[in-house]
């Protein structure tokens, strides 16, 4: 049993799909589909999504090799965690020094080269005529996901007008929603460990007909109810695994969403050149006006 429960879900699934009965079909593609929320289902409401039986459920369940349902969930809480820096730390302890500097850096370079060549040209010009066309683009992005969104908005703002960046706390997303119409624009970054709250504002937002384009680490063919939703979505890949001989790292890494940020915003300005630079004009008079930036060496 110990070997089956190190099998990822989607795998196991896949092989027994084959032999499953109609209603455990059913239930196995609702399982696959709300994967990454299964935290917070129980068994009867898995099978009522599903159509189907609570006994049906239970076989299901079983076909997968666990216990029960009960086992099945305590390992789905167990997999959620194992991203954490706690579970990380435990893993492998993080080794300072000037070695560990380089290959932390190595592997940043690595993952850039590649996740460059991955990403398709497509959907960056889909993304940057949604950023280019939309009457106002409103940023949202919570937890760690929140410094990548804070600095695209910063960009975002100095090539075009009415950029918005909103806030994540107390309650207020029914309020920065309210703003937006289908002739807006919300860009979203998720990345993981992600916030619970974050596909339920943009099911909100696709209901009231805001476009969505998503910032996602979620590996192609990954299934998330964000990216689910998304006019558009940009992957920005994750940190490689580190090889054997080199510590984990304990945070994952933001270089891949910050770059395309940068490289949005820039192809951006190229694209709205004559209103991109009236208004770097503008505001390159303001600074001098405020005298806020320390002059240059």
């Amino acid at each position: 049993m110990q070997q089956q429960s190190a099998t990822p879900l989607d795998v196991r699934i896949r092989e027994v799909y084959a032999d499953l009965s109609a209603a455990e079909r059913k239930l196995a593609d609702v399982v696959l589909a709300r994967r990454h929320d299964l935290r917070g289902y129980s068994a009867t409401e898995l099978a009522a999504l599903a159509d189907t039986s609570k006994s049906s459920a239970a076989r299901f369940f079983r076909r997968l090799g666990y216990a029960g349902f009960d086992e099945f969930r305590l390992q789905v809480r167990s997999r959620s965690t194992q991203h954490s820096p706690l579970a990380r730390l435990a893993q492998a302890p993080v080794q300072p020094g000037d070695a560990g500097l380089q290959a932390h850096a190595r592997r940043d370079a690595q993952r850039l080269l590649e996740w460059s060549e991955e990403l398709r040209d497509e959907d960056l010009q889909a993304a940057l005529a949604q950023l280019a066309g939309a009457r106002r683009v409103a940023v949202l992005g919570y937890r760690h996901s929140q410094v990548t969104a804070q600095y695209a908005s910063l960009l975002f703002d100095q090539v075009r007008a009415d950029v918005q960046l909103l806030a994540t706390g107390g309650g207020r997303e029914a309020e920065a929603l309210a703003g937006l119409g289908a002739k807006d624009l919300l860009f979203v970054v998720d990345f993981r460990r992600r916030s619970a709250q974050l596909a339920r504002v943009l099911a909100a937002a696709r209901a009231v007909g805001i476009p969505l384009l998503v910032l996602s680490d979620a590996a192609p063919g990954e299934w998330l109810e964000t990216t689910a939703q998304a006019d558009v979505v940009l992957r920005c890949a994750r940190a490689a695994a580190a090889p054997p001989s080199e510590p984990t790292p304990l945070f994952d890494t933001y270089v891949c969403g910050i770059s395309l940020v940068n490289f949005l915003a820039t192809a951006l300005a190229a694209r709205l050149r004559a209103s991109a630079q009236a208004r770097l004009t503008r505001i390159e008079h303001l600074h001098a006006a405020l005298g806020d930036l320390q002059a240059p060496n």
